[in-house]
C-alpha cells in the first residue's frame, strides 16, 4: 500500500507541475482565481495523502498582509457521479477513495459524487474494476467557475450605508429583499440579525448560544410572543451549517427567520399562530469558524476549525462529534484528515458541544424542544432518526414517518419540488461506503438523549447539477419551499400529531 501510494503522488506530483489553467475573468464578482504560487514538495505530499492542502506553506507569512484566494485549491478540479452496482462496486470505490483520499460529497447505495483535480481521474480509473471505468458523468465541470458564481460582489459584503436597506426590496417586490438576492458572509449575518432585535423588540431576541473554538459568538433568532399566563412555550429549533461548506442553508435559516418576523401582526393569522404558540430558534451558522473560513479561505471547507492530532489537518465534523453511538475508532473516517473526522472522543468538537449545553440548559430550565430541523445540502431529502444504524428503528418511527411524508407534501405544494423521505442512515451522505457509519450525529442525540420527539435532517437543493456550490437564485424559492413547511409543522403539532389541512403555498418575501 505504502509503495502504491508514493507511485500516486509521483504521478500527481508530475502532473501538477506540467498542469497550467487560468480561469476568465469573469465580471467584478471577487478576485479572480489565478494560479497558485507553485506549491512546495511538502505542500503537495500534504495533499495528496491528506486530501487538499490546507493552505501552502510558504503563504503563511503572508496572510497577516492579505486575504487568501478561496478558490485557487479547485482551479484544476472536477465533480464527478460515479454509478454503483452492487456491493463489491462500492467496496471498490471505497478503497480508492481511503487510497487517494478524494474529497466525497454525496455517497449512496446507487451512486458516488466526487470533487478530485482533472489529473486524479486517470489514477482514479486504474484502480477501480473495469465494469466501473465508464460508468461515471461529470456533474461539475469546472469547480472554480462554479465557486465563482455563489460569492456576491466581494469576498466580504460590507452592509449598506443605512442598515435598513438589506430589508427592504430593490424593486419594489416583497421576494427582492436586498439580503436574499446573494449569500451573505458571517460578519453581514450577524449585523443583520442585530438589526432585526432592533426593528421588532416585542418578538424577537437575539441569543448567544455558545462561542467558538477560535471566539466567535455563536448566534441565534428566538421568535416568539410572551403568553399572557407567563406558561413557558414549547420550542423549536433550525440550525444551519454545521458544514461550513453548505451555504444554502444559511440562507434558508435567515429566510425563515426573517419570514416568520415580518409576517407576524400582518393580517397573517397562521403566522400569528405560530409566533404565538411557540419558540422558534432561528441558527444560521452553527459552524461559524468553518463559514468564516469558507469565504476567506477555502469555498469548500466542511469541518471546524479546530486543532486535531494532526497539526496540518484541522478540523472536527460537528455532525459526527454527539456522545450517542459514537463512531469508534475503527472506521475509515478516524482519520484526523477525513472530512468525516468525529473527534478523539464524543463532544471534543466545541461548537457541537456549545450547542448540545446550551439545549440542556433550555430543557432543565423547564422549556420543552418539540421539534429540531437541522438543514443540510445536498439532496432533497427529509430524513427522521436513526442516522447510526439501519437495524434500529425508533419507537415512535410512524409518527415520525407520517410528519416527515407530511413536510415533503407541503413543499410539492409550494414549490412542485420533490424530497425524498427516509432514514438518515438510508439518506444521501455517505452511507454507501462500506467502513463508514452515521454515529454521533446531532439527529440521534435530541432524539434518544433530548428526547426531542420530531428531528429532522432536512438535505435542501439540488439533486447534484450543481452540489454544495446552489446558484443564488435559489435563496427565496428554497426559502419559500421550507416555509410551507414550517406552516405544516406547526399545525401538525398544534393538532397534536393529528392529520391536518393542506397546507396552501405561501408567499415570497
Amino acid at each position: 500500500m505504502l509503495l502504491r501510494r508514493c507511485i500516486l503522488l509521483a504521478a500527481l506530483i508530475y502532473l501538477d507541475l506540467v498542469s497550467a489553467a487560468t480561469i476568465q475573468k469573469r465580471g467584478s464578482l471577487i478576485p479572480v482565481p489565478t494560479p497558485a504560487t507553485p506549491r512546495t514538495w511538502k505542500d503537495r505530499v500534504r495533499a495528496v495523502f491528506f486530501g487538499r492542502s490546507e493552505q501552502p506553506l510558504q503563504k503563511k507569512k503572508e496572510q497577516t498582509n492579505r486575504r487568501h484566494n478561496p478558490l485557487s485549491h479547485y482551479v484544476h478540479d472536477i465533480v464527478l457521479r460515479f454509478n454503483i452496482s452492487g456491493p463489491s462496486e462500492a467496496a471498490a470505490m471505497s478503497d480508492a477513495i481511503n487510497t487517494l483520499y478524494l474529497d466525497v460529497w454525496s455517497a449512496t447505495s446507487s451512486h458516488v459524487d466526487i470533487r478530485m483535480p482533472r489529473g486524479t481521474v486517470p489514477l482514479l480509473l486504474d484502480v477501480l474494476p473495469e465494469s466501473m471505468r465508464n460508468a461515471h458523468a461529470p456533474l461539475v465541470q469546472s469547480l472554480a467557475d462554479a465557486a465563482l458564481e455563489t460569492y456576491p460582489g466581494g469576498v466580504e459584503s460590507p452592509l449598506p450605508h443605512a442598515p435598513q436597506a438589506m430589508l427592504q426590496p430593490t424593486t419594489g417586490e416583497r421576494s427582492d429583499i436586498l439580503f436574499f438576492q446573494d449569500y451573505q458572509p458571517l460578519n453581514v449575518i450577524v449585523a443583520w440579525m442585530k438589526l432585526l432585535e432592533s426593528l421588532f423588540p416585542s418578538h424577537v431576541e437575539l441569543l448567544t448560544i455558545g462561542q467558538s473554538f477560535e471566539g466567535r459568538k455563536i448566534h441565534a433568532l428566538k421568535v416568539g410572543r410572551e403568553k399572557s399566563s407567563g406558561k413557558k412555550k414549547k420550542a423549536i429549533v433550525i440550525t444551519g451549517a454545521a458544514h461550513a461548506r453548505e451555504w444554502i442553508s444559511v440562507s434558508t435559516v435567515c429566510y425563515l427567520a426573517y419570514a416568520m418576523i415580518t409576517g407576524f401582526s400582518r393580517d397573517d393569522k397562521g403566522i400569528d399562530t405560530m409566533v404565538k404558540e411557540f419558540d422558534w430558534i432561528f441558527l444560521p451558522t452553527l459552524n461559524v469558524d468553518g463559514y468564516v473560513y469558507t469565504w476567506e479561505q477555502d469555498r469548500l471547507w466542511r469541518k471546524n476549525r479546530q486543532p486535531t492530532s494532526l497539526a496540518f489537518c484541522k478540523g472536527i465534523d460537528l455532525d459526527r462529534a454527539y456522545n450517542y453511538h459514537f463512531d469508534a475508532p475503527s472506521v475509515s473516517s478516524y482519520n484526523p484528515c477525513s472530512d468525516m473526522f468525529p473527534g478523539g472522543y464524543p463532544f471534543q468538537a466545541q461548537e457541537s458541544r456549545e450547542f448540545a449545553n446550551w439545549a440542556d440548559s433550555l430543557i432543565k430550565n423547564g422549556t420543552k424542544i418539540v421539534s429540531l430541523l437541522d438543514m443540510h445540502s445536498y439532496s432533497q431529502e427529509i430524513l427522521y432518526p436513526y442516522s447510526y444504524s439501519c437495524e434500529a428503528h425508533p419507537p415512535d418511527l410512524e409518527n415520525l414517518e407520517e410528519l416527515a411524508m407530511g413536510l415533503a407534501k407541503a413543499i410539492r405544494i409550494q414549490s412542485g419540488e420533490h424530497y425524498e423521505v427516509t432514514s438518515a442512515c438510508e439518506g444521501t451522505g455517505f452511507a454507501g461506503l462500506p467502513g463508514t457509519t452515521g454515529g454521533g450525529s446531532m439527529l440521534d442525540y435530541f432524539y434518544a438523549k433530548m428526547k426531542v420527539h420530531y428531528p429532522f435532517q432536512i438535505k435542501l437543493r439540488d439533486t447534484g447539477s450543481h452540489g454544495f456550490l446552489l446558484p443564488k437564485e435559489n435563496i427565496v424559492p428554497t426559502g419559500a419551499e421550507m416555509f410551507n413547511l414550517l406552516k405544516y409543522l406547526s399545525q401538525f403539532l398544534l393538532d397534536d400529531g393529528s392529520p391536518t389541512a393542506v397546507i396552501k403555498p405561501s408567499d415570497e418575501l
